[in-house]
């Protein structure tokens, strides 16, 4: 059974998570065609995935990291 992920991100968070996670994702993959060693392709391929996960959250407006610290801010937590 899937459950519901609740928004714990305000607007302006998602849309600022989206925005870093598009260059992140941009530069990894720009700074990673000229990788030459093991250790920057390493750190370039994580530079993406954080990117990814930027893009991820923000698109979804849930953080999995605020919901097991209990975080809600005080914008949305008005509104329940």
């Amino acid at each position: 059974m899937r459950t519901k992920l609740s928004v714990n991100l305000t607007s302006i968070e998602r849309d600022a998570r989206i925005v870093v996670g598009v260059l992140a994702v941009t530069g990894g993959v720009l700074l990673l065609v000229g990788a030459e060693s093991v250790i920057a392709r390493v750190l370039e391929v994580l530079l993406i995935l954080v990117g990814l996960d930027l893009i991820v959250t923000g698109a979804t407006g849930h953080c999995p990291l605020y919901q097991k610290l209990g975080h809600v801010p005080a914008s949305l937590r008005s509104a329940k």
